[in-house]
């Protein structure tokens, strides 16, 4: 359908390098947008580089520490420097520390806070002049459905992901008059290195979510394909401030 047509739309990825990222990359590209990923790993820029272009898509990297203010606003403007526009932003890049609160240091605190809600908030702001230029334009948020459910170990993390949650339907509000529309994608349990990792430290962890997820099992990078491509096209142009779960029911079973 043409309403999903990304043709001559450039999109800015990042931790488009993997998991969802490199999900939603792939999708944006398939659909016909020029991918900008962003990832602090030159050997994993290359390899999801190498993925996106097997395909079809065209697709480039750019290296960028997003702990830095500075950078946040640098990358932005590299992205049109080297494409001309930018149309779509992706917020996606994020850690965490699985630490109970009682061992949560102030460093880990601003780490997590920095990267998952920060950053994505100077990005936001930093397109914000090129998206007025435009006409318009589209941002998806990357959250999660710890944005209200509760973890022992999801002190910062918890709060991060809520925190962007709101943070969009803030801009969302503040910015639909310039045809700007602001959504958030909220992932369950995803199959990525960052819940490799918790699987690692929680035992148990792998049999309790397929146990909960009425869909039976864990979430895949490409089952964000096509959220992203919806809400970066003009098929969602009355779309704003919402929140999509992707957690196959994980969330809403009783």
């Amino acid at each position: 359908m043409q309403i999903f047509d990304l043709t001559g739309k450039v999109a800015l990825v990042t931790g488009g390098n993997g998991g969802i990222g490199l999900g939603i990359a792939a999708g944006l590209a398939e659909a016909g947008a020029t991918v900008v990923i962003n990832g602090r790993n030159r050997e994993k820029n290359a390899a999801a580089l190498a993925t996106l272009r097997e395909t079809g898509g065209t697709a480039s990297a750019l290296e960028a520490d997003l702990r830095d203010p500075a950078a946040c606003r640098n990358l932005v403007d590299r992205v049109v420097a080297a494409q001309g526009r930018i149309d779509i932003l992706v917020n996606n890049s994020g850690i965490n520390f699985r630490k109970p609160p009682q061992d949560f240091t102030l460093d880990d605190w601003h780490a997590v806070i920095d990267t998952n809600l920060t950053a994505p908030f100077l990005l936001c702001q930093a397109v914000y002049p090129h998206f007025q230029e435009q006409g318009g334009g589209k941002i998806i948020n990357i959250g999660s459905i710890a944005a209200f459910m509760g973890s022992p170990v999801g002190v910062a993390y918890a709060p991060s992901k809520g925190g962007i949650t709101q943070m969009s339907k803030a801009l969302a509000v503040a910015w639909a008059p310039e045809n700007i529309q602001v959504n958030t994608i909220q992932p369950g349990w995803i199959d990525t290195p960052l819940s490799q990792g918790a699987r690692a430290e929680i035992p148990g962890l792998e049999d309790a979510v397929i146990a909960r997820t009425p869909a039976g099992r864990w979430g895949t990078p490409g089952d964000f394909a096509g959220a992203a491509v919806f809400l970066a096209s003009s098929a969602a142009d009355f779309v704003n401030g919402a929140a999509l779960v992707i957690d196959g029911a994980y969330s809403v079973k009783a």
